[in-house]
């Protein structure tokens, strides 16, 4: 598959009172066409800095964007809206309540994006593009007219995934879709969006913190530390044989019947800080395990370890029992 996106050397830093903030620090990640690409870590890892990065919500400091084989980081903001790149990224928040406009129905809220960016010739083809969309993601033609106030948390979300689709974007972001809803409902909405994925080819890319969730919907996972990116692998060998200890310390995390009674191992030590952090030094340096000396005067870069795995740990060939 060739490359959709492609993050290089991707940075956003905030000027803050003691310094500088590294949200997202030189960070590399490829999105291939029709690839499901799962992006976690912890709060305050960076994702959802990634997400607006991504989706050119907010201006990097320094990197490319490329999209469709044009950069699109030089783009001021304010000209990017019109751009036509614009609706060709979109994005599925996190809460699906404060992400809807009130005072729009289900039909107004998914028809904005064309009227916004892609007007068509008539009004007959905007409600035939509308009502497709509000189809495809299973909302009956009675919804039309209703407000999100009148809705349930799994009919807002599947408003939310019409509005981001009726463009045809071929980027989809979702960032914690899921994370507000029920996990009954979770788990129909988790199969919708695998089955448009299917249907219109779409790239995603798919921000969580639940493993699980990530498991089952994308291809190849991202997994983020600070800002830096530190180890990703095709889903199925990430889950096999994590090279990272940050990463073995999520997985761990996941509860496993097989592991009942046991209690999962815990990272000690605290993180540290993402203002002015140290160059030369590891940024999970402080909680790993190992904390060798090496590791606190060179940071490991992300070097590859076998076919699409790569790893940031000085150690990450060595095999853990």
């Amino acid at each position: 598959m060739t490359a959709l996106v492609e993050a290089v050397a991707l940075s956003k830093r905030y000027p803050t009172s003691h310094g500088l903030l590294h949200a997202v620090d030189g960070v590399d990640l490829t999105i291939r066409r029709g690839e499901s690409v799962g992006l976690v870590g912890e709060s305050g890892c960076g994702k959802s800095t990634m997400v607006r990065l991504l989706a050119r919500l907010i201006d990097p400091t320094e990197g490319a964007i490329v999209f469709d084989g044009h950069d699109i980081a030089p783009i001021p903001l304010r000209r990017f809206v019109h751009d036509p790149a614009r609706g060709r990224i979109q994005v599925v928040f996190q809460d699906p309540t404060e992400s809807l406009n009130p005072t729009l129905t289900v039909f107004d809220a998914v028809a904005d994006p064309l009227r916004r960016l892609r007007p068509p010739e008539s009004a007959a083809e905007l409600a035939r593009l509308t009502r497709e969309a509000i189809g495809l993601v299973g909302l009956p033609p009675e919804m039309e007219g209703r407000y999100p106030h009148q809705l349930s948390g799994g009919q807002k979300a599947r408003v939310g995934i019409a509005r981001a689709i009726v463009l045809r974007p071929p980027l989809l972001i979702l960032d914690e879709p899921t994370s507000a809803l029920d996990v009954s409902v979770q788990a129909v909405i988790l199969r919708l969006l695998a089955d448009l994925r299917a249907k219109l080819g779409m790239s995603y890319l798919f921000v969580s913190h639940d493993l699980n969730v990530v498991r089952l919907l994308c291809d190849r996972i991202v997994v983020m530390y600070l800002g830096r990116v530190v180890e990703q692998a095709p889903a199925k060998e990430l889950f096999r044989e994590p090279r990272h200890p940050y990463t073995r310390a999520l997985l761990a995390s996941i509860p496993d019947p097989a592991r009942r009674g046991q209690r999962p191992p815990r990272l000690e030590g605290s993180a540290g800080s993402p203002i002015d952090p140290d160059p030369n030094a590891c940024r999970f340096y402080g909680r790993c395990p190992r904390q060798e000396d090496r590791c606190a005067r060179e940071m490991p870069l992300l070097r590859a370890l076998g076919h699409d795995h790569r790893a940031a740990c000085h150690f990450a060939e060595e095999t853990v029992q």
